[in-house]
């Protein structure tokens, strides 16, 4: 089971973290009034401050390799390309939440 915060922006999204810290991130890069990399650049100021960790995975619609490097560059932990497939995000989740959640996510989603 998860519980899922949606934010309509960038700010928003930091809004929502720092209210309620989450166990992971799914970091849009194009997003209104703050994109992705912005976003992400605080939330890591943010984690430095409290010390406690916080995966982000970005989300693109672009799918080459210098946009996954954009995305490692900017302080994210992995990326995942739109649109998401499900394994594809399973396999992200597992590296960045550790091994034994991808067999738990996976019985969940059934």
């Amino acid at each position: 089971h998860c519980a899922v915060t949606i934010a309509e922006n960038g700010r928003l999204a930091v809004e929502a973290a720092e209210r309620d810290w989450p166990d992971i991130v799914l970091m849009d890069l194009s997003m209104p009034e703050m994109d992705g990399v912005q976003a992400t650049s605080i939330l890591r100021n943010m984690q430095q401050e409290n010390g406690r960790a916080l995966p982000i995975v970005g989300v693109t619609a672009h799918a080459l390799r210098e946009d996954r490097q954009r995305c490692l560059d900017a302080g994210m932990d992995d990326y995942v390309p739109k649109p998401v497939k499900q394994e594809a995000l399973f396999e992200v989740l597992a590296r960045c939440m550790g091994r034994g959640e991808k067999r738990r996510l996976s019985r969940s989603a059934m």
